[in-house]
């Protein structure tokens, strides 16, 4: 009996996190040895809360998860911008081996995309300025790690669980607790204690709104640190804020004034997309939990599009082997494989196809990226194509 209700590695790679049908499916095709090679799409009709573009994430897990299994593979590149209707991935081999691990597959792709997605929207609502991932006590700890990374590969500037940044390369980001300036029963010695222990390279951020009014704590925390104190911390509910922007600009004022003008101002709670498009440009950065951890996942589908070569699918979906074309200037092409582009029929701009090998009969072929140079590139693509909320 296990402890927890978390599935482990060898429970995924032996297909135990699948639906039933598709034992049931395997069992049929196995029983009455029909052994039909086919080739797969896997998209998307519509985004969460009508979104215009999502952002692939999961496509590591899916490379570790297919790695050693007769099948082929092709998919865009992990961070890559995608739209409905576009196959994000390809995968081709005999449906009775790799059916049974549809579930899995669209689930680390759907869910992972979905975080990174809302973490790349909350870092545009933020106008690029840096924007944190403090979610995870929202969701099931066995995917915290999965969260932490979606996040940062998104566009979050760092993320607050432990072990999900270590798996990544990065170090974990955090301030304080109320607990902790509780616990000491003082707020001043808390962040003083705080400067005390902590290790040089830990930048000195102090919580404000703890026992007194906000204005008052930053004051008395830039009086306590002084030039050692990096920022202060707003994390006031939504009970006390009334609007939380002419509070944060009372407390820029007071400490401007005061002539500490090198004290940042972080804010967390509850922030959302809209919350971070009207406090962008009072604040210097944001710590978001719920809107980027539990984000919606990405509804995608795994559909049959061709079997031993011959188009064939179900109602409402195109049958056939595609490929998406982008062009330099953003613009997005769907077209059967066979038709090659060289230009884009809008612009007239060099195009380069999207679905790249990942998997050849069993092997990645295709280079896994470090999760700083994925964010690198979703970053870079959401500048260069302007990417925008609406």
């Amino acid at each position: 009996m296990k402890d927890f209700y978390i599935a482990h590695e060898e429970d995924i790679k032996r297909g135990k996190t699948t639906d039933v049908y598709f034992i049931r499916t395997k069992k049929i095709l196995e029983t009455k040895r029909i052994h039909r090679k086919v080739l797969a799409d896997v998209t998307t009709t519509s985004l969460p809360k009508g979104w215009k573009w999502g952002i692939l994430a999961g496509v590591e897990e899916v490379a570790k998860l297919f790695e050693g299994m007769p099948v082929n593979i092709y998919t865009m590149p992990e961070g890559t911008i995608f739209h409905p209707y576009e196959p994000v991935l390809q995968i081709e081999g005999y449906y009775k081996e790799f059916g049974i691990y549809e579930t899995a597959l669209l689930g680390m792709l759907s869910q992972a995309s979905g975080i990174a997605t809302a973490a790349l929207r909350m870092k545009i609502a933020a106008k690029f300025k840096p924007v944190y991932s403090f979610g995870i006590r929202h969701m099931h700890p066995a995917i915290a790690p999965m969260i932490d990374r979606a996040a940062f590969i998104g566009g979050c500037d760092g993320v607050s669980g432990v072990l999900g940044a270590e798996m990544i390369g990065e170090k974990p980001v955090g301030t304080m607790p109320h607990a902790l300036i509780l616990v000491i029963g003082d707020q001043v010695k808390a962040w003083k204690y705080y400067d005390e222990v902590m290790e040089e390279g830990v930048p000195r951020t102090a919580l404000v709104d703890t026992l007194y009014d906000e204005k008052f704590e930053a004051l008395m925390a830039a009086e306590a640190l002084g030039e050692r104190l990096n920022a202060i911390r707003l994390d006031t509910p939504s009970s006390r804020r009334g609007n939380f922007k002419r509070i944060v600009e009372e407390v820029r004022w007071e400490l401007e004034l005061r002539g500490y003008n090198w004290v940042k101002i972080f804010l967390s709670g509850g922030l959302d997309e809209e919350s971070l498009k009207e406090l962008a440009d009072v604040a210097d950065a944001f710590g978001v939990g719920g809107s980027i951890a539990s984000a919606k996942p990405i509804d995608f589908s795994l559909d049959i599009v061709e079997i031993e070569g011959k188009p064939i699918t179900k109602r409402g979906k195109l049958s056939g082997r595609k490929q998406i074309y982008r062009c330099e200037k953003g613009h997005y092409h769907r077209v059967p494989a066979t038709k090659k582009l060289e230009r884009c029929p809008v612009c007239g701009a060099k195009v380069e196809p999207l679905l790249k090998p990942l998997i050849k009969d069993g092997e990645i072929v295709a280079e896994l990226p470090k999760a700083r140079e994925i964010r690198a590139y979703v970053l870079e693509q959401a500048k260069r194509f302007n990417l925008t909320l609406e």
